[in-house]
């Protein structure tokens, strides 16, 4: 299996796709601006307590105050505490992080009330991003994630992932890493560091350990709260840490900045990997050179296709997803009905594991697939199911299929599901039924094109449209573009975009800059 991560950046917001094999498994999509990511740290107020839930509610900045059980206070919180007092008692000279006392551990049964106080200041971590009505979910036990190892400032002890089973190679990284961590920090030896030299270890562990100093730095420094002191690596690097592997064939960023930024990381990690990580620069958007924009307008929405005509219907409600799988127009197996309700459910269990992985569907997951008469059957379906999740990173548990034919899945939800809206508007008459004749479309654009060049003063634009119609326009030796060129100069570039309704057209300058054309007749 080949895998291919897509990033494609743009001014106000980043996407990245991870291919398998050429189809599109993974997809994620936020705005550059966005505050609010799993894994920032901050130093908050604690807002309000809540003894009857044995929690808190801390201001982190966010418009909904942020959700801090006890339970999740950590077991080190009055270390925290303590030395949080100590660093900010003296804003000129920083109090060593090696000299600070570690305190005893937290009752597990104590309460938040004696615990903490109204305006109490916190050092704390986002574990769940804002979801629907709720604001963010906080932890108190700080963690900094690495490729091989995570750092937990206040720790004692290391742990290695009982993935590696080799009880000599367990022993082996327990003693390294032992040998090389810093004073008052406990590390957690990730699988992917099985056989890895300790120059790698311990190079990574500097570089988690200077990020936890720079945090307590910015602590001293600043007097503003609530205040971000550790922001999370950015989503092109942060999915890299956790997917990264060496099957990845290539890596295609169409942005400078955030091309060096993955290349740096990525030959941080793996040096003899660096050279997968290219910069796109083709004229033709990067989603729809790689296929991924027609993979996205077929895989959201609430039907789903897959296999021989059969589909899915996946509906999001606040506390659950609902998915029904159904045979559509597939033709009768020679098996007969049962053979046919069996290849349609493997088909489903396929597609239905990609489709949460692509979602990144949380919470509770209702299926229900066609019933099946034999058990033998429904436990072939079940071990396909378990056998498809196996790729998934996010933790979760599957049920056998009930007497009712329904499979229940659990599944780690850490941020809102990923919903692409993939109906078109009608971009000529934004809704309201009426359109001007389409054969005076080229001339509607031309008109635009005009007053672009001649009344606006943009000499080199990039006019993208729907593919069909760049087709028409490009036809021909003396094509239309050709006679636009000619008339309006050479700076007129046609670039089909697959993203785009059939009538629908954005300009863009030399910059890459969106031009709003948009007339205010349009508009309305």
């Amino acid at each position: 299996m080949t895998s291919e991560v897509i990033i494609d950046v743009k001014p106000k917001e980043i996407s990245i796709a991870l291919l398998e094999d050429k189809r599109l498994v993974e997809y994620q999509n936020e705005p550059r601006s966005a505050n609010f990511s799993v894994g920032n740290i901050y130093v908050a107020k604690v807002k309000k307590l809540m003894p009857g839930l044995n929690a808190s509610f801390v201001d982190v900045g966010y418009e909904r105050d942020a959700f801090l059980h006890y339970l999740d206070l950590g077991s080190q919180f009055n270390s925290y505490a303590k030395y949080l007092k100590q660093i900010q008692s003296d804003r000129r000279r920083l109090f060593p992080f090696d000299k600070a006392t570690r305190l005893p551990d937290l009752q597990k049964d104590g309460s938040v009330q004696q615990t903490l106080k109204q305006g109490q200041e916190v050092l704390v971590q986002i574990v769940k991003e804002p979801i629907s009505t709720k604001g963010p979910r906080l932890t108190g036990e700080l963690s900094f994630a690495g490729r091989y190892l995570v750092l937990l400032p206040f720790g004692d002890k290391v742990s290695v992932s009982s993935k590696i089973k080799s009880g000599e190679e367990r022993a082996r990284l327990k003693q390294l890493i032992h040998s090389i961590k810093p004073k008052n920090c406990g590390v957690i030896v990730r699988t992917v560091a099985e056989g890895k030299r300790v120059a790698e270890l311990d190079g990574e562990l500097k570089i988690l350990y200077k990020r936890w100093m720079d945090a307590i730095t910015k602590v001293q420094k600043t007097q503003q709260r609530p205040q971000l002191v550790y922001e999370e690596t950015s989503r092109a690097v942060a999915l890299l840490r956790d997917l990264f592997n060496p099957s990845y064939e290539n890596i295609f960023v169409n942005d400078d900045s955030v091309f060096h930024e993955v290349k740096d990381y990525v030959a941080l990690i793996a040096p003899e990997k660096a050279g997968i990580v290219k910069r796109y620069t083709g004229k033709v958007p990067i989603f729809d050179n790689f296929n991924v924009t027609k993979q996205i307008k077929a895989s959201f929405g609430k039907t789903v296709n897959y296999a021989h005509g059969a589909y899915l219907i996946i509906e999001h409600t606040e506390a659950m997803h609902v998915v029904d799988v159904n045979s559509g127009n597939r033709s009768k197996n020679e098996k007969g009905q049962e053979g046919t309700a069996l290849d349609t459910n493997l088909g489903a269990a396929d597609e239905l594991a990609r489709q949460l992985r692509l979602r990144d569907m949380g919470g509770i997951i209702v299926v229900d697939f066609i019933d099946m008469n034999l058990a033998e059957d429904r436990q072939l379906l079940y071990e396909r199911m378990c056998k498809n999740m196996q790729k998934d990173r996010a933790r979760h548990n599957i049920l056998p299929l009930s007497k009712f034919g329904l499979m229940q899945i659990t599944r780690q939800r850490v941020r809102p599901a990923m919903d692409v809206n993939v109906e078109e508007t009608c971009p000529t008459c934004n809704g309201t039924g009426k359109i001007k004749s389409s054969i005076l479309f080229t001339d509607q654009l031309e008109g635009k094109i005009d007053r672009l060049v001649n009344k606006i003063g943009i000499k080199k634009f990039y006019l993208h449209v729907h593919p069909y119609v760049a087709a028409y326009i490009n036809q021909g030796f003396m094509s239309l573009k050709r006679k636009w060129q000619m008339k309006y100069g050479l700076g007129v570039h046609i670039i089909p975009s697959q993203k785009l309704a059939f009538l629908q057209y954005e300009f863009y300058d030399a910059k890459g800059e969106f031009l709003d054309m948009k007339e205010e007749i349009e508009t309305k």
